[in-house]
C-alpha cells in the first residue's frame, strides 16, 4: 500500500503547487511579463518541454515539496535581453501586487471549491458554538450546563464554532482547567472553571471515550446539513474556521506557546496521507483526499501571505514599502533578505522533517 501511498501524496502536493504557480503565471502573463520557467518540483529536472511560441521552460522536477515561475526582473533587471516593458520590477505596483498575490488566491479558491464538492456529495457538519447534545454524568451535566446553552469564550477568548473550541482546548492550561463561558437561553452569561474528566456511569466508573478534548468535556455542538445552498455557506463557514485554527496556532508558535514539535513537514504529511488511505473504501478515499488536499491548500496559502521574505508575503511587504517611501528598496538588501529567508525556510524544513522522523520511532 505504500506505493498507493506515495502516488497520492505526490498527486496532492502537486495539485496545490500546481494552482499556486499557475495563479503567479497565468497573471504575470496577463500583465506581459516574461517568463523564463514554470516549474512543478524542486531539484533535479525529470521532465522539460519549451515552447516553440514564447520559449517558457515548462519543467517537472524531482522532488514535489514547491514549485516556482521565474520572471523576467522580479526585483531589477536581470537580463538586458528582455525589453524593460517586459520585466516585473517596471510593472505598476498594483499588478506586481497582484501576481504575488495571485498564488495565495488561488489556493484559497481551491480549498473553497474543494470542500464546496465535499459538502454537496456527503453533506456538511454544521459547526457552531451551540451546544447539541450533553452526556448525562459528564463534567459539562454534573455542572448544571444544558443543551441550547452557547459557549460563547473560553479562557476570555470568543468563539463561534466547534472548530473554534476545539483550537481552544487544544492548548494546555496551566492547572488543566479552562475558563468556559456560557450563555444560557435568556441570554445570561456565567463562568465555569472547568476540568476535563471522562463521562461516568451511574456509580461513577469512567465510560470509554474516543479521545477527543470536547468528549472529556460531554459535549457536542455539530449538527448535518445537506443541499446546494448549504454545501456553499457551509464551505465558507470552513475556510474560515480553518483559517482561524492556523493563525491561532502561528500565533501561538510566535510566542511560545507552541513547539515546532507541532509542525509537520514532508514525512509528516506522507504519514497523514496513508493514515487516511489505507483500510478506507474507494469512496472514503476520495472523501479523505478532497479533505486533504483542501486543508493543506489553505495551509500553504496562508503561509505564503505571511510577511516573511522569500515568502510571497515577504515580497508584498517590500512593494507595499516602496509604495510609502515613493521609491524601491535597496536592490542588494531585497535580495539579501530573501536568501536568508530561503535559507531559514529551508532549514525550518529540515527540522521539521528531522521531527517527523523520530516521531516514526
Amino acid at each position: 500500500m505504500w506505493i498507493l501511498t506515495l502516488i497520492i501524496f505526490i498527486f496532492i502536493l502537486g495539485i496545490i503547487v500546481l494552482v499556486h504557480e499557475l495563479g503567479h503565471f497565468l497573471w504575470a502573463r496577463a500583465f506581459g511579463v516574461h517568463i523564463y520557467e514554470f516549474s512543478i518540483g524542486m531539484g533535479p529536472v525529470i521532465y522539460t518541454k519549451i515552447s516553440k511560441k514564447d520559449g517558457i521552460k515548462y519543467n517537472i522536477r524531482a522532488l514535489p515539496i514547491g514549485g516556482f515561475v521565474a520572471m523576467a526582473g522580479e526585483v531589477y533587471e536581470d537580463d538586458n535581453k528582455i525589453p524593460k516593458e517586459k520585466c516585473l520590477c517596471n510593472k505598476p505596483i498594483w499588478q506586481r501586487i497582484i501576481v504575488m498575490a495571485a498564488g495565495v488566491l488561488n489556493n484559497f479558491i481551491l480549498a473553497i471549491i474543494l470542500l464546496f464538492i465535499s459538502f454537496l456529495i456527503w453533506g456538511s457538519t454544521v459547526s457552531s458554538n451551540k451546544i447539541a447534545i450533553i452526556e448525562k454524568n459528564s463534567v459539562f451535566d454534573l455542572n448544571g450546563i444544558k443543551p441550547g446553552d452557547k459557549i460563547v469564550a473560553i479562557n476570555g477568548k470568543k468563539v463561534y464554532s466547534m472548530y473554534q473550541i476545539q483550537t481552544r482546548l487544544a492548548f494546555k492550561s496551566k492547572d488543566g482547567s479552562y475558563t468556559f463561558t456560557i450563555e444560557d437561553s435568556e441570554g445570561k452569561k456565567k463562568d465555569y472553571d472547568l476540568k476535563k474528566d471522562c463521562v461516568r456511569d451511574d456509580e461513577g466508573n469512567c465510560l470509554e471515550q474516543d479521545g477527543e478534548e470536547v468528549l472529556m468535556y460531554g459535549f457536542n455542538t455539530n449538527s448535518q446539513e445537506k443541499g446546494f445552498f448549504n454545501a456553499i455557506k457551509n464551505a465558507f463557514v470552513r475556510f474560515g474556521d480553518l483559517i482561524y485554527t492556523m493563525l491561532i496556532t502561528l500565533g501561538n508558535l510566535l510566542i511560545g506557546k507552541l513547539s515546532l514539535d507541532n509542525l509537520s513537514g514532508p514525512v509528516g504529511i506522507y504519514q497523514a496521507v496513508g493514515s487516511n488511505v489505507v483500510g478506507f473504501s474507494f469512496v472514503d478515499v476520495i472523501y479523505n483526499v478532497i479533505s486533504l488536499i483542501a486543508l493543506l491548500s489553505i495551509n500553504v496559502g496562508l503561509v505564503n501571505i505571511l510577511p516573511f521574505p522569500a515568502f510571497d508575503g515577504g515580497h508584498i511587504l517590500f512593494l507595499v514599502i516602496e509604495k510609502i517611501k515613493g521609491s524601491p528598496v535597496n536592490q542588494k538588501f531585497e535580495n539579501i533578505c530573501h536568501t536568508i529567508g530561503f535559507i531559514l525556510l529551508m532549514l525550518l524544513i529540515v527540522i521539521v522533517t528531522l521531527n517527523d522522523i523520530i516521531r516514526l520511532f
